[in-house]
């Protein structure tokens, strides 16, 4: 069984490519990632195709967090749009295709028109959740627009739609395309590993003090105004939030705006896996408080360096987290919900300490990417059968 495989960046779709290049089941990666960035991937050069012109331009811009988001939404539909048919085109013989989704129904067609089976993977919600989950959060901070494109909408009802199986990274997720008719039968959950060479214990929090973190891009869909809310209740003499990943400076221009920045935040940006390591294992506590995602990959790299994790079930954490056992599970927008968890963290460093060994125990019983490959075959395999 040979699989082709698409991603616009890279993600998790990479460590998938390495499973199955590992099982010799890898006919090929397209990306638009920059093949230089894609040297140290363990994957032979002449299996991965790489279209930069547009998705390369789109990561490089310096000043993207300041355009307006009708220019940021027609770069990315552009970028979507000249993928799509990059991949379609660069399409190798397989029997399996599995893209992502927003940008795979060309390939899955041409695909199937050769006698292929079609996987859509979709990282997140269901594209019509995700619209309404965003657009209520964009009118309770009165911001302006619509949260996602029409078009974009469409092209993924209809990959959902043509795809033989549709593959999604949690329970969450999976409820969100049940409740909007698409059929228990062409759903499959495929959950996410973590690379414990990459992420392990570095380090300790300081003692008397209380560093939060949080991990991912600036955004409303993160649920950051909750966020700094419940920081701001917090009573601890040496408290510090630092925000890690792309900044947003409307983001944070409206979050100063309504009072919310703390005087004790600071956004620091990228940051490299081994820098972010670091950062990790040194914070008593990792905050996620999105009010939508798939499976956010930090919360598995942070429990791997022994840091207990806060998120809502909108991030997937349910999955992989036992509510009060490697860290607590909050309802999305309750600032006094997380307040509260966050304060018994503060005022119990033994509980602390307690979560995060055992946050680092129970992602070791994962089995890492090589179960999300070993899985991944199966369900490739029923189609092929």
């Amino acid at each position: 069984m040979k699989v082709a495989l698409s991603t616009i960046g890279k993600f998790h779709t990479f460590d998938l490519a390495r499973e199955l290049f590992a099982r010799d089941a890898l006919a090929g990666v397209m990306t638009g990632y920059p093949r230089f960035k894609l040297k140290n991937e363990k994957i032979p050069q002449e299996l991965i195709h790489s279209f930069p012109l547009v998705h390369g331009a789109y990561m490089a811009f310096p000043w993207k967090d300041r355009l307006p988001d009708p220019a940021i939404g027609l770069w990315e539909r552009l970028d979507a749009e000249s993928f799509a048919a990059y991949a379609a085109a660069k399409l190798p013989p397989c029997d399996v295709y599995v893209g992502l989704s927003g940008s795979s129904l060309k390939a899955g067609r041409r695909a199937k028109s050769r006698g292929a089976a079609y996987v859509c993977d979709r990282g997140s919600t269901h594209i019509r959740a995700q619209s309404e989950i965003l657009a209520d959060e964009n009118a309770r901070w009165g911001v302006p627009g619509e949260p996602v494109d029409p078009r974009v909408i469409a092209v993924e009802e209809a990959e959902y739609a043509e795809a033989d199986r549709v593959t999604v990274p949690s329970s969450f997720v999976l409820r969100t395309f049940l409740d909007r008719g698409v059929p228990l039968e062409k759903m499959r959950r495929l959950s996410y590993g973590v690379n414990l060479s990459r992420f392990a214990p570095a380090g300790a929090p300081a003692a008397g003090r209380f560093d939060v973190l949080f991990v991912g891009g600036m955004s409303l869909r993160k649920g950051l105004p909750y966020l700094c809310a419940a920081f701001d209740k917090v009573e601890h003499p040496n408290k510090s939030l630092t925000f890690v990943g792309s900044t947003s400076a409307p983001v944070m221009e409206l979050l100063k705006a309504r009072g919310l920045w703390p005087k004790e935040a600071r956004a620091v940006g990228h940051m490299p896996q081994e820098k972010l390591k670091e950062r990790m294992s040194a914070s008593h506590v990792m905050v996620l408080p999105s009010l939508e995602e798939g499976l956010a990959m930090v919360l598995a790299q942070t429990m791997a360096c022994g840091c207990p994790v806060i998120a809502t079930p909108n991030t997937g954490a349910q999955d992989i987290v036992s509510d009060g056992e490697e860290g607590f599970i909050f309802p999305a927008r309750d600032v006094d919900a997380l307040a509260e968890r966050l304060q018994r963290l503060a005022d119990d460093p033994n509980l602390r300490d307690a979560m995060g060994a055992k946050a680092l125990a129970r992602v070791k019983s994962f089995g890492g990417w090589r179960d999300y490959g070993d899985e991944a075959m199966k369900i490739y395999g029923e189609l092929v059968a």
